[in-house]
């Protein structure tokens, strides 16, 4: 019995010491990732992001540098590449806001190539605290699809959704602005 408990003991204090180091290992690699950014040395920091996903990938860190990395290939015109990490992070993170970002952000890029319900399903159930955004990016979508009222509801919703002080309650205003009354 004394034996028993001893090893339990043992292995949560291995358990504990094992998850610690994994989360300093990745905060460590993570650092470097984002001064790879700073100095501009994008090669580096895209072979940061790959190691953080594949050694540390139940991190936030690897959440957080994929998105970034998606972003900085978006930005380059890489889009296979931006894809590729925004599903990773969609299908993959332990962090939900992390992966509801993810959606949108690849809703956007199934948008550009015009993979139209594939977008709108990534935009189903939106998790909290995210329902404006989902309906933004499926007023795009419907917008694009020429489904003009449908994307006026859809901005309807965003507005409802995004309350009064939502920095993008602007813009989203004037996306449904731009739709012509149906008439």
């Amino acid at each position: 019995m004394l034996l028993a408990a001893a090893l339990i003991a043992a292995g949560n204090w291995g358990w504990r010491w094992y998850t610690q180091h994994g989360a300093e290992a990745a905060s460590a690699l993570y650092d470097q990732y984002e001064a790879a950014v700073a100095r501009d040395d994008t090669a580096r920091a895209r072979d940061i992001a790959g190691s953080l996903v594949q050694r540390q990938g139940g991190s936030i860190y690897a959440a957080l540098a994929a998105l970034q990395q998606a972003k900085a290939n978006l930005t380059v015109g890489d889009f296979p590449s931006a894809k590729a990490q925004l599903q990773w992070v969609a299908g993959k993170s332990q962090f939900p806001e992390l992966a509801a970002v993810a959606r949108v952000r690849l809703a956007g890029v199934l948008l550009d190539e015009k993979s139209y319900d594939a977008a709108l399903a990534l935009l189903q159930s939106p998790p909290s605290g995210f329902a404006a955004d989902y309906a933004d990016r499926r007023g795009d979508i419907l917008f694009a699809q020429g489904k003009p009222a449908a994307a006026r509801t859809a901005y309807q919703e965003a507005l409802v959704a995004a309350g009064p002080q939502n920095p993008l309650r602007s813009l989203i205003q004037a996306k449904l602005d731009a739709i012509p009354a149906a008439g």
